[in-house]
This record gives structure tokens, C-alpha cells and sequence, in this order.
């Protein structure tokens, strides 16, 4: 008994060296993409779900800059909660999550503003319904991307 007890133990602090862990529920934004995508402690890249922003590579997109400069006054440098829906990662091995500050849904936020459109990515649709409400009131508001 006691050698299944010291494998049980050289097992886990193998583990426990290599860096198995999980994904945090909270963690501070250390750094800024673009208007949807972000990198966390730990070196985790995130990714919003159900919205998108233009893109700022390979080829620059009007408002994309616009979109970036929001989300990096929202989130960098702050603690996020990461909130996951059903898909943990995308193709890219990016974490797929809602990312709440200061009681703020950023996914949100971005839509209201019109910096994002909102797209559904089943089976992450947690939030579809409301991202396009706001979606539609910024159009009707001509918000951001939106402007006429």
C-alpha cells in the first residue's frame, strides 16, 4: 500500500510541476489585441464570444482602431472575470469566453457602442439574443460602424 501511496503523491507533484492547470475564473488583462481578443496572466489568449470587431490584420478595417482603443480602455490592466459558455477554446486554441469588468458585460459594451457586430457561433449562444438587441439599437442609434 504505501508504494501506491508514494506513486499516487510523485503523480500528482509531476502534475503539479508541469503546469497542468486550468483556465482562470478571474485574471488580470495583460494585454490588448484587438477590439475581441485579449491575452491574460498566464499567458492565455482570449477570445469574445458572440461578437466580432474589424480586423486590424492583415488589412486594416474602419473602425477597427476605434474598437481596439475601447476594449483597451474597458479591460487592460484590470481583473476580468472569463465566463464560458459551452466551447472552452476555438480552432486557435484561444480561450472562448464572456469577459465581465466592474459588473460590464465587454462583449456587450462593444456591440452598444457599435465597435461589433454581433455573431452567433453555436453552440456559444448564451448571450445571442441580447448582443442582437443592442446590436440593432446601435444600428437604429448609428453608433459607431453604424454612423451614417
Amino acid at each position: 500500500m504505501p508504494r501506491v501511496k508514494l506513486l499516487a503523491i510523485s503523480l500528482f507533484l509531476l502534475l503539479l510541476i508541469s503546469g497542468c492547470t486550468s483556465p482562470p475564473d478571474t485574471a488580470l488583462v495583460t494585454e490588448v489585441i484587438d477590439g475581441d481578443t485579449i491575452v491574460i496572466e498566464g499567458g492565455y489568449r482570449v477570445r469574445y464570444i458572440g461578437i466580432d470587431t474589424p480586423e486590424i490584420h492583415p488589412q486594416l478595417e474602419p473602425f477597427a482602431l476605434e474598437a481596439l482603443e475601447a476594449n483597451r480602455q474597458l479591460v487592460e490592466g484590470k481583473i476580468v472575470r472569463l465566463e464560458q459558455d459551452v466551447s472552452p477554446t476555438d480552432k486557435y486554441q484561444r480561450l472562448l469566453r464572456y469577459i465581465w469588468v466592474d459588473g460590464i458585460l465587454v462583449n456587450a459594451e462593444l456591440v452598444r457602442l457599435g465597435l461589433a457586430e454581433a455573431n452567433a457561433y453555436p453552440p456559444d449562444t448564451r448571450y445571442q439574443e441580447y448582443l442582437e438587441e443592442l446590436e440593432t439599437e446601435a444600428r437604429e442609434a448609428g453608433r459607431g460602424m453604424w454612423a451614417k
